[in-house]
């Protein structure tokens, strides 16, 4: 990735803080709340959603739908020119693709590195057993995962959790079985669960910026997914699949 000489992109550089400028809308949020765009040597735009590409960048904070309204429109283009002050770029035309998968990519990273650690269990039987001594911190279903199942780990969880009646249900993640199973390498990957606040924190924040970017409701809006006790949950046995 590259910047073009001698320009600069306010959105990178209002400030000191963590805050960013979107370009397309104008709001002004966390920095984590954003997506990156960098440009690539050869002045093609991309999605940097680690933020880790040098030089300056553009940042978005609008639905994948807004995106792609403003790219039929013309609107990233223009934004794009008046912030690189008229450099030659290109703007792919599956630009709104390749983010969705770049932020789809981080959160099964990142899954993956908690399942490395150790903190991320799978299969119903384990993760039931330690829902129901509370050692869950954070609670998901694949987007085909059978209701019944679900039903069954959220109650475990709220009984461990001393929730019940709250309502406390795990997340509905946006991603199947396959998709999980393949990102693993597990067979079958349908419940994930995570024994770790800091784990569930650092899952959390790569989930809500692909839920945001999809135009879905965040977590905490659709039901929960993360217990909100204070402190680490108990170390829990090691993952398996079901």
């Amino acid at each position: 990735m590259r910047n073009p000489r001698n320009e600069r992109v306010s959105s990178d550089i209002d400030g000191s803080g963590p805050e960013r400028t979107c370009i397309l809308s104008g709001k002004v949020g966390a920095r984590e709340d954003f997506i990156r765009l960098a440009i690539s040597p050869d002045g093609l735009v991309l999605p940097d959603v680690h933020a880790r590409a040098p030089g300056r960048g553009a940042w978005i904070g609008v639905s994948r739908e807004t995106l792609e309204n403003a790219l039929v429109k013309g609107k990233l283009k223009g934004a794009m020119a008046r912030a690189y002050k008229g450099a030659q770029l290109t703007i792919p035309e599956d630009l709104a693709d390749r983010i969705e998968q770049a932020l789809i990519r981080a959160l099964t990273d990142r899954l993956g590195l908690e399942l490395k650690s150790g903190r991320l269990l799978m299969g119903s039987d384990r993760i039931a057993q330690n829902a129901r001594e509370g050692r869950v911190t954070w609670l998901a279903h694949s987007a085909d995962a059978s209701e019944d199942g679900s039903r069954k780990l959220d109650q475990a969880w709220r009984v461990g959790s001393e929730a019940e009646g709250s309502g406390l249900k795990g997340t509905r993640l946006p991603l199947d079985r396959e998709t999980l199973s393949v990102a693993l390498g597990r067979d079958n990957v349908v419940h994930l669960a995570l024994n770790d606040r800091g784990s569930a924190n650092r899952v959390a924040a790569q989930l809500q910026r692909l839920l945001h970017f999809q135009g879905q409701p965040h977590a905490d809006q659709a039901g929960g997914g993360m217990d909100d006790r204070d402190g680490p949950a108990p170390a829990a046995a090691p993952a398996t699949t079901n």
